[in-house]
């Protein structure tokens, strides 16, 4: 396969632990997890930014949200930035965008930008200049059931029925009116199953909380509890639907005779804690899901399945999601060197890399200003005290927020950051975590010692 097709298909906020393959109990995900079983699963892959836009400006650019200025929603993607489908069009890709894009609205320099419920520009799209069926923020012109999006024309789409089901109809109906003579890449980009912000709910499909009553919730909502009892059958719901719809897709591209051409990459942007973390940052703990870097919000699920990525094989080395944009490329024949952050995930399963390191680094935005190291044995947190993590990108003074031994709590639900017995691996760690701050930001902050006090395990 010289020049595969490639879809990179994506969810929004989806924990890793609601796939079968990454130990979810409920049958909620047989076709990717036959994906995977055919393919690659990355055990442990984390997201870069656990924040929507900083995230896909990320996936669209290969580079670190804060050098985009694109670290918090409402910043649009630069348009003199070269983009994923930049690089693929020049390399003779036809291209497809579908679903949520949120790189367009916001302060656009001296002016306010506002797409949110609006057509996108061509100028905007991130150099995707072919088919397109996409919302700024989708949350906004559509809910769990019906809604409207635009095309490349600027025309808007309107859609009835279940809202992830619609999207997955998009995409199928680009395989319809593809240039065949051409191989594809096509961003799938679901909103599911993100809550929906207007009705401050998750909504699955209709029954979902019948269908998914007997679920058990991760250790960490167990103990921390959230909403999550009310809202994780709806959650599970919509998890079953993108699934679902996924192997619609592939029925598609077996049916064309496509399937073994095709690499498809299913990931999610983030996770979601459930209303449990935050409680002490700018954002209120009953407002945010995702804004932290524990686990629930940073551990994604990532499988890739054709071309080289074959064989059942589970990687279990730390990866992180901010090396798709270079990954993709690399599949495509595309070497962008340098040129964009992370690695080509391929190096990582082929035992490529021996000299790599098996640690990943995450910006965090709106709730602090925040970085964050996580290695196979720890999580590791700074935050800069007095900032407003939603009018400031970074800082050049941070205090350590937290410290997770994640072998003896993988839960994540005991703060070890004040303990002696943690003196000497807190110095290890914040020795690695400047080092990516100076990699990613080109900075060299300082970062002092938490003041010993009355501890917040719920952070």
């Amino acid at each position: 396969m010289s020049r595969p097709n490639i879809i990179f298909y994506f969810s929004d906020q989806q924990r890793a632990d609601t796939l079968g393959c990454y130990g979810q109990r409920l049958d909620i995900t047989p076709n990717v997890d036959r994906l995977a079983r055919e393919g690659v699963m990355f055990r442990n892959a984390f997201t870069a930014q656990p924040v929507c836009g900083p995230c896909r400006a990320m996936f669209q650019t290969g580079r670190y949200p804060t050098e985009l200025n694109c670290w918090k929603n409402g910043q649009p993607l630069p348009r003199d930035v070269k983009t994923v489908a930049g690089y693929m069009e020049e390399a003779g890709y036809e291209t497809a965008y579908v679903g949520k894009w949120h790189l367009a609205s916001g302060s656009g320099g001296s002016r306010t930008l506002d797409y949110t419920v609006k057509a996108v520009p061509k100028e905007l799209r991130g150099g995707y200049n072919g088919y397109w069926r996409a919302a700024d923020v989708l949350e906004f012109t559509s809910h769990g059931y019906d809604g409207y999006v635009f095309d490349e024309n600027n025309q808007r789409i309107d859609f009835q029925g279940y809202r992830a089901d619609c999207i997955n109809d998009m995409a199928l109906n680009f395989l319809d009116v593809r240039d065949r003579s051409r191989p594809f890449f096509m961003v799938v980009s679901q909103i599911e199953p993100h809550h929906q912000n207007d009705h401050k709910h998750y909504e699955g499909p209709r029954g979902s909380k019948e269908k998914y009553r007997d679920f058990e919730l991760p250790g960490d909502l167990q103990a921390l509890k959230g909403n999550a009892n009310e809202e994780y059958p709806d959650y599970l719901g919509q998890c079953a639907s993108l699934d679902q719809n996924v192997g619609r897709l592939i029925a598609r591209l077996k049916e064309e005779g496509l399937y073994e051409d095709t690499v498809i990459i299913y990931a999610s942007d983030h996770g979601s804690h459930f209303m449990t973390r935050n409680k002490d940052g700018h954002m209120n703990g009953g407002d945010d899901y995702k804004r932290t870097g524990h686990d629930a919000a940073l551990k994604v699920p990532l499988i890739i399945r054709g071309g080289s990525y074959v064989g059942g094989k589970v990687v279990e080395d730390l990866v992180s999601t901010a090396s798709l944009p270079k990954t993709i490329l690399a599949m495509a024949g595309i070497d962008v060197g340098d040129g964009m952050i992370g690695e080509n995930l391929l190096d990582v399963v082929q035992g490529n890399a021996p000299d790599r390191k098996n640690e990943v680094f995450a910006q965090i935005s709106e709730s602090r200003v925040g970085r964050c190291i996580r290695t196979p044995e720890y999580l590791y947190a700074v935050y800069a005290p007095g900032m407003n993590g939603c009018e400031v990108g970074a800082s050049d003074f941070y205090a350590e927020d937290y410290l997770y031994n994640v072998n003896k709590d993988p839960y994540q639900l005991h703060n070890v950051v004040h303990e002696a017995a943690y003196t000497e691996m807190k110095r290890d760690l914040r020795a690695r975590l400047l080092a990516w701050i100076k990699e990613a930001e080109g900075a060299s902050p300082t970062i002092a010692d938490t003041e010993v006090g009355e501890q917040d395990e719920s952070r």
